[in-house]
C-alpha cells in the first residue's frame, strides 16, 4: 500500500515537472494570445453587425474560419492548433495542480471543474483547426452547439440530459456576473509586476468581458433548455444565435454592440493574461 502511494506521488511529481516545462508554459502564453485574437475577432464581427457595417454573428470556431480564409490561413491554423493545444493542457493543469489556488472546498472544486471544461472546449477547437488544416475544400463553420445537442437528443432520455446541460449553462452564465463583480481573475495575475494603471485597465477589461460572456452563456443555456423541453434541436443556438437574438430585441443594436464590445474587451484581457498570468512554474 505504501509502495503504491509512493509510486502515485512520484508519478504526480513527474507530471507536475512536465507541466511546468518552460517551453510548454511559453506555448500556454501563446495560447492566451490566440484565444484573445478569436474573442476579439468574434466581438469585432458582432460589433460590425450591430453598427450595420456588414459584420456577422459567430463563435470562436466561426471566427477561426473567417480569419484563416486568406493566403496565410494554413500557417495560422497550425499556430492555432499548437497554441490552443497548449492552452487546453493548461485547463487540465489548473484543475489538477491548482496553481491558481482555488482550493478544495465546494466553490474551489466547482471552479476547477470549470477548468476541465475549458480544456475540453479548447480541445474541440484544436480538432476543428486540424480538420480545416487537412481539408482540401473551402472551410465551413456550423453551429456546434446545435449539432452536439441534436446528437444528445437522438439517444434515449437525451432530452433529460439536454435539460440538465441547459440548467448548468444558465448557472454558469449567472456565475459569470458574480465573477465579474468579484473580479476573481485578479488573483490569477502577477499583480506585483503591474503598475496602478495597468491593474485598473486589466480589471475593467476582465469585468466587461465576463459580463458579456455571462449574457451569452445564459442565453445559450436557455436555448439548450428549450431544446430539451421541446425535444427539438432547432431551438438550440450557440453564441451566434445569442447575438442574433439580441439584435432582434428592442434596442437590439445597442445591446448587441455592448455585448460585442465586451468580447473585444475579453480578447484584450486575454492578451494581458499572456503577460501576467501565474502559470505552474511562475513564482507566487
Amino acid at each position: 500500500m505504501a509502495s503504491a502511494h509512493h509510486v502515485a506521488r512520484r508519478a504526480r511529481s513527474v507530471t507536475k515537472r512536465g507541466a511546468s516545462n518552460p517551453w510548454l508554459e511559453f506555448l500556454e502564453r501563446a495560447g492566451y494570445v490566440i484565444r484573445g485574437v478569436l474573442y476579439a475577432a468574434m466581438g469585432t464581427f458582432a460589433l460590425g453587425l450591430a453598427l450595420g457595417l456588414g459584420g456577422t454573428a459567430t463563435d470562436q470556431s466561426g471566427s477561426l474560419v473567417i480569419l484563416t480564409g486568406g493566403p496565410a490561413g494554413r500557417v495560422m491554423l497550425l499556430a492555432v492548433a499548437i497554441g490552443l493545444g497548449a492552452y487546453s493542457i493548461w485547463g487540465f493543469v489548473r484543475a489538477i495542480f491548482d496553481p491558481l489556488k482555488r482550493g478544495d472546498d465546494a466553490v474551489g472544486i466547482a471552479e476547477r471543474l470549470g477548468f476541465v471544461w475549458s480544456g475540453i472546449a479548447y480541445s474541440s477547437i484544436v480538432l476543428f483547426a486540424l480538420r480545416l488544416l487537412i481539408s482540401s475544400g473551402p472551410a465551413r463553420s456550423r453551429d456546434g452547439t446545435q449539432a452536439a445537442i441534436a446528437t444528445i437528443l437522438s439517444y434515449p432520455a437525451g432530452h433529460l440530459a439536454t435539460i440538465a446541460i441547459g440548467v448548468v449553462a444558465i448557472g454558469v452564465g449567472l456565475g459569470q456576473f458574480a465573477d465579474a463583480y468579484r473580479a476573481v481573475f485578479k488573483k490569477d495575475l502577477k499583480r506585483m509586476e503591474m503598475n496602478k494603471a495597468e491593474k485598473k485597465i486589466v480589471d475593467t477589461l476582465g469585468r466587461l468581458g465576463m459580463v458579456s460572456r455571462g449574457v451569452t452563456f445564459t442565453l445559450v443555456g436557455w436555448f439548450v433548455l428549450q431544446g430539451g423541453l421541446h425535444r427539438d434541436p432547432s431551438r438550440v443556438h450557440g453564441f451566434g444565435g445569442a447575438f442574433m437574438f439580441l439584435l432582434d430585441e428592442p434596442f437590439g443594436r445597442v445591446m448587441l454592440g455592448a455585448v460585442a464590445a465586451g468580447f473585444i474587451a475579453l480578447g484584450l484581457h486575454s492578451f494581458a493574461c499572456s503577460r501576467w498570468v501565474r502559470l505552474l512554474g511562475s513564482p507566487h
